[in-house]
């Protein structure tokens, strides 16, 4: 089971850094279009009028995935050690501690997706779109609902294996 386990969080992760970094690179493509051609518009006076339409618009949605992916990619090293609580304590206390916490990511995740998919539904039935590109907002909302499941579905993958199993996580100690 715990092999199981670590094997579906690992191809999890993979998915969720896949898609953190396309995001990434489409939020930084736009970006540098929108610069660009700004800088382009400046250099001659205006006779070349090019522009990224709804450029901020894009970007905030990207960031959004890029973020979201990225958490849920990274969930296992959420935690940053506080010495001066578990120094004394044994190493396999400190994984199923860790679990523990975890499970509070599983939680928001949960709760996230559930946002989220209420959003979604609201915003599809009510027509909703974005500002600028006019573009529905009900399958934006539904990408963000999978990945905060995802995020709270690798927390929970993580939880069980630190608080059930006691395996080591990888945490960050503040360094």
């Amino acid at each position: 089971m715990q092999a199981f386990l670590e094997r579906a969080s690992h191809w999890l992760a993979l998915v969720c850094r896949v898609v953190a970094g396309i995001a990434l690179l489409a939020l930084l493509t736009v970006t540098i279009a929108d610069v660009g051609t700004r800088y382009l518009y400046r250099l001659t006076e205006g006779a070349i009028a090019l522009r990224v339409t709804g450029s901020v618009e894009l970007v905030s949605y990207l960031m959004l995935c890029s973020l979201l992916a990225a958490m849920a990619a990274n969930v296992e090293k959420s935690q940053v050690v506080v010495e001066a609580f578990s120094h004394g304590l044994a190493p396999a206390i400190k994984h199923r501690l860790h679990g523990f916490y975890l499970l509070g990511f599983a939680a928001l995740g949960l709760v996230l997706f559930i946002g989220l998919l209420d959003s979604a539904t609201a915003a599809t039935r009510h027509g909703e779109v974005t500002q600028d590109l006019r573009l529905p907002m009900g399958p934006i909302y539904q990408a963000a609902a999978l990945l905060s499941l995802l995020l709270g579905l690798r927390s929970l993958i993580h939880a069980l294996l630190g608080a059930v199993f006691g395996s080591e996580q990888e945490v960050s100690h503040g360094e």
